[in-house]
């Protein structure tokens, strides 16, 4: 025997793990800290000078993409386009592997070192990584790289914890 519901409802629960917390923002973490988000801006500048601003583009992109911040990869993608980056390298720059045509070795280098440092999946980042980036940058360079990818995967994280929401589409 089957019945028949004479009322329906409606179900406003998420339906997607997206969605299951609804990404609204928790709390704006750089009034509540001025003084870390000062310092962090500072440690941006610094981490960046010396680097072209295309490469620092596509490496505040890519980390973005891995950590899974949509607030900063909606804002460098803006930064990017300002700049003069093209549309079909900023659509590839998730595979730049497979579309490494598209991106010269110096850029490639720089984004495996990217994935190496954000991702930290064995715990270090590997030496032939390194030494890839290291064959393409000075050591003041190198230096920079290094700082301008840890300050980004900051970024990152005061992002996605707090839930900043990135802007208007």
């Amino acid at each position: 025997m089957t019945t028949t519901p004479t009322t329906r409802t409606t179900s406003t629960a998420p339906t997607t793990p997206a969605a299951a917390h609804g990404h609204g923002p928790r709390l704006p973490w750089a009034k509540l800290a001025p003084e870390v988000y000062k310092a962090v801006i500072a440690l941006d500048a610094a981490a960046k000078q010396g680097l072209d601003p295309a490469l620092v583009d596509l490496v505040k992109i890519r980390a973005s993409q891995l950590n899974h911040c949509a607030f900063c990869i909606d804002m460098h993608i803006k930064d990017a386009r300002e700049t003069g980056e093209t549309e079909q390298r900023i659509y590839l720059l998730n595979a730049w592997e497979e579309a490494a045509g598209h991106y010269t070795d110096k850029e490639q280098a720089a984004l495996a070192l990217t994935e190496a440092i954000t991702l930290l999946t064995e715990g270090f980042v590997p030496d032939a990584v390194y030494d890839r980036a290291a064959a393409h940058f000075g050591d003041t360079e190198l230096a920079h790289l290094i700082a301008l990818i840890t300050t980004i995967n900051a970024w990152n994280r005061f992002g996605v914890s707090t839930r900043m929401a990135p802007g208007p589409a």
